[in-house]
């Protein structure tokens, strides 16, 4: 088969850069999630989650792929760049889909509205080897400032899943550490049965009022998705307060996200 047309000077640098960020972030993802899948109790659950990182960040490599090279529509004859055309489509629309629940998780990330209210949810966040990642601490840091601005509320520590080394719950593990901070256990509150996001606010709703106000602690880039299931679940009045989150991890963490939110929808069809 013959090459075509070759890209214009401005094309192949705006592929030039797509490319570069395409590939960053599949080896952001390869990177994280390989460590992680290493690390953490719920293997094959992470394992589900970058099996399908991989697809989506193959799709963004691919559009760039053929922003930079005309990677599908180069080649004669006539019927193989019709194919290729129809590829295009299908790169390009899937493109646009990924790039809008990108966009999504990013902008949930920045909104903070929190204000006073009796109680604050910390998600929890799976142990490492037994030891709480820094994403889980900035989530402690955050609660720990919200505690001292607001001295009447309390704390609910959320997460069941016990480490293989430890033994201890991300719930218990959080307590221990703002104890060790000068919190005092009065004013935390552990659920330290549920094995996912979901059981973390059923939990949650059977220990407090879901109609009143609570805030929701957690990393940046979860905060979208755990907004939307904490009103799934029955809680009303939702004041969000994200923690910072590593900037190393965040294209991995938030194409996580757009895992579990498309497969969300995928479930909800």
């Amino acid at each position: 088969m013959k090459a075509v047309n070759t890209p214009s000077r401005a094309r192949r640098i705006i592929g030039d850069i797509l490319l570069v960020l395409a590939i960053l972030l599949f080896a952001d993802v390869v990177i994280v999630m390989l460590h992680k899948i290493n690390a953490v109790v719920l293997k094959a659950d992470y394992q589900d989650v970058f099996q399908y990182q991989v697809i989506l960040c193959t799709i963004l490599l691919l559009f760039a792929l053929d922003i930079r090279f005309s990677l599908f529509t180069r080649w004669k004859p006539t019927a193989v760049r019709i194919a290729g055309w129809a590829l295009r489509v299908i790169v390009v629309v899937l493109t646009v889909v990924i790039l809008f629940f990108c966009g999504k998780v990013i902008c949930g990330s920045m909104i903070n509205n929190a204000g006073q209210a009796d109680h604050a949810i910390v998600l929890g966040l799976a142990l490492e080897n037994g030891k709480p990642t820094d994403d889980l601490l900035a989530r402690l840091n955050t609660a720990q400032t919200y505690l001292e601005k607001y001295p009447e509320a309390q704390l609910i520590l959320t997460g069941g899943n016990a480490d293989d080394v430890s033994g201890r719950t991300e719930a218990a593990v959080m307590c221990d550490i703002l104890i060790d901070r000068g919190v005092t256990e009065d004013r935390m509150i552990l659920e330290d049965q549920a094995a996912s996001t979901k059981d973390n606010f059923r939990n949650t709703a059977q220990i407090i009022d879901p109609d009143r106000p609570v805030v929701l602690i957690s990393s940046n880039y979860h905060m979208d998705r755990a907004v939307q299931t904490a009103k799934r679940t029955g809680f009303s009045d939702i004041l969000r307060l994200p923690a910072p989150s590593s900037f190393l991890s965040y294209g991995a963490n938030v194409m996580s996200e757009v895992v579990l939110e498309l497969n969300e929808l995928t479930l909800k069809q």
